[in-house]
This record gives C-alpha cells, structure tokens and sequence, in this order.
C-alpha cells in the first residue's frame, strides 16, 4: 500500500495520495448476504404437491377391558364393584393376563388402607403375569387444598 510522503529529493513537498481500495467493508458485506442466501434457499424450493387418495374407514384399535379393583378402609377388595377375597382373584388375574391385549388393573384405594393389603394384591397380579397396575386417585379440589 502506497501512502503520502514526502519527497525531500525534489526540494519540494509533494503528498501523494492513496490508490487502494479498501475491501473490509465489501467483504462483510458479501459474507452476510451469503448467510442470507444459505437460510433463505432452502425456503425458496417449491413443495412437492401429492393428491395422495382419501380413505373412509378409521383403524380399529380394540380397548382391552380394565378390571377394577377397589379396596376400602376395613381391607375388603371389591372386583368390578362385588367383594371378594385375594383368592377368588387369582384365577381371575391369570385369565386376564392370558388375553391380548391384555387389560389394565385400576387400582382404587382408601387413603387409610393398610399397605400391606395393596402390596399383596400387587404381587398377586404379578405372579399371575398382570403387568399393567394404575393407581386410580381422585383430584385435589381448591377445598381440599386449603385444609391443613
């Protein structure tokens, strides 16, 4: 790069003047407009347009049956709403277990039942080969949340 001097030589002063151009500026620019270009181009390509055919039947997804289980406070199970015993139950837990899909257990327990009721009836169901155990829980309203 040629910058003024002064020329002592000559006995005169003479400034010469700068030729180059500067290109920092012209190269940002162009380094933002090729980001620009790269994220726009993409959105730019036209959409494959497909009159893909329309189909009136709705797949048929078979809901296996649930069998619910509730169990109040004295301990005493209920199968569907009808008591019964944790013995009666196994035969019943081994026949669900044999079907496909096989169905949910709902769980549906006072909250002062013994845990040891529930654990039993837990690993009945297990060892009967019922994988599917759901605790059923009723919501806490905005009464029961101000209750100390």
């Amino acid at each position: 790069m040629a910058f003024g001097s002064f020329n002592d030589k000559a006995g005169r002063s003479q400034m010469h003047s700068m030729a180059d151009i500067n290109v920092t500026p012209m190269v940002d620019v162009m380094l933002v407009l090729l980001v620009i270009f790269i994220i726009a181009a993409p959105l730019m390509t036209p959409a494959i347009k497909l009159d893909l055919p329309q189909a009136a039947a709705k797949a048929s997804q078979q809901q296996p049956e649930s069998l619910q289980i509730a169990i109040d406070a004295a301990g005493i199970i209920y199968l569907q709403g009808v008591a019964t015993d944790l013995a009666a139950l196994e035969p019943r837990f081994r026949q669900a277990a044999l079907q496909q899909p096989q169905p949910d257990l709902q769980l549906r327990a006072d909250k002062s039942t013994r845990y040891d009721v529930i654990a039993q009836l837990m690993a009945a169901a297990q060892a009967q080969g019922l994988n599917k155990i759901a605790f059923v829980m009723q919501p806490v309203t905005e009464a029961d949340a101000a209750k100390p």
